[in-house]
């Protein structure tokens, strides 16, 4: 038998065997439970991994590191768990999937919880595996506001940072017209492109819930509100362009 006809009957066995692989989702763990699992255990390796990121790391890769590993880490993630709960790890995500029409509202509010303590979890991990000289020298991966800093730029940053990246979450995964394939790694480098434009200016959050976990462990709650109000400023613009002009019919809800 030659390679081509190996090849189209593999691809026939393939056609034929996966339909009866797929399950219509019934179960109420594999609705309710079973997604905001895999956000509190998606959460928790996101935040160990860009908590640990940047321990022992001032001033040596400036932002790269940060970079390279957030923008993976989420990538990653979103691959492993995207097919279970959407792969969100981010409050401001699952506000703007669920107002672009991406999820259940009964979802929301567990998603949310699910993340929080997701972010506390990988703090604490980074708290519990780093050497304490080094770790107090990173503040334990926490997003520091001085007091001299121009707040209204650092909340316009992550308010630029997170309609960016919202953007990039809800027109390549929710809005149907231009959905992709490849929007994890969209999502991922756009996590990366963030950090590098904008590390340096307010450390590139765009996560409350990766602020949120590392401020419990530290006790560093100066001028936390920026890592709230900044991305959810950001989410919401993403949601007005999305709904009202480049949402697709069925997102859009006007001029249809």
């Amino acid at each position: 038998m030659s390679g081509t006809e190996n090849k189209a009957e593999i691809f026939t066995i393939t056609e034929m065997v996966e339909p009866e692989r797929e399950t219509t989702r019934t179960s109420m763990f594999e609705q309710y439970v079973q997604p905001c699992l895999a956000e509190l255990y998606g959460t928790t390796l996101f935040v160990f991994v860009g908590c640990a990121s940047v321990m022992g790391n001032i001033g040596q890769f400036g932002v790269l590191q940060a970079a390279m590993a957030h923008g993976m880490a989420v990538a990653v993630l979103i691959m492993l768990f995207g097919k279970i709960s959407g792969g969100h790890f981010n409050p401001v995500v699952s506000v703007s999937v669920y107002l672009c029409g991406g999820m259940k509202l009964a979802l929301l509010l567990p998603y949310v919880l699910a993340q929080m303590l997701g972010g506390m979890l990988g703090a604490a991990l980074t708290r519990g595996v780093f050497p304490d000289n080094i770790y107090n020298a990173s503040f334990g991966g926490s997003f520091l506001v001085g007091p001299t800093a121009d707040l209204a730029k650092i909340t316009l940053a992550e308010v630029v940072m997170t309609s960016f990246l919202t953007l990039v979450a809800c027109m390549g995964a929710v809005n149907k017209k231009t959905s992709s394939p490849v929007a994890a790694f969209c999502i991922g480098l756009t996590v990366s492109a963030n950090i590098l434009a904008g590390g340096q200016l307010s450390g590139a959050c765009m996560n409350p819930a990766r602020a949120f976990g590392p401020a419990v462990v530290t006790g560093q709650w100066d001028f936390h509100w920026i890592f709230w109000a900044g991305p959810l400023c950001g989410a919401l613009i993403t949601v007005t362009l999305v709904r009202l002009l480049l949402g697709d019919q069925v997102t859009r809800v006007w001029l249809k």
